[in-house]
């Protein structure tokens, strides 16, 4: 996993690189635990996986994603055919 923070002064921008639908349930957790109140989440992610995220911090942070169908750097796959 890699995290990485960016603090504007205006946001603060963490970004978490994760390798299944799973791991992404426990680091959202986490985050909203933090305080965070929204998530966007990559165009990987499918349906499926934004669904599972969204229920697992149970309306405590606002979910988006950026949506690709088929995501040009999974092999043109959606991450729920990988995840």
């Amino acid at each position: 996993m890699n995290k990485s923070i960016i603090d504007t002064g205006d946001v603060i921008l963490t970004t978490v690189g994760v390798k299944s639908y799973e791991q992404a349930i426990v680091e959202a957790m986490k985050l909203v635990e933090n305080g965070v109140t929204a998530l966007e989440l990559c165009g990987g992610f499918g349906h499926k996986g934004v669904g599972l995220v969204r229920e697992a911090v149970k309306g405590k942070a606002d979910v988006g994603v950026v949506r690709f169908d088929l995501h040009p750097g999974l092999n043109n796959k959606s991450g729920d055919d990988l995840f």
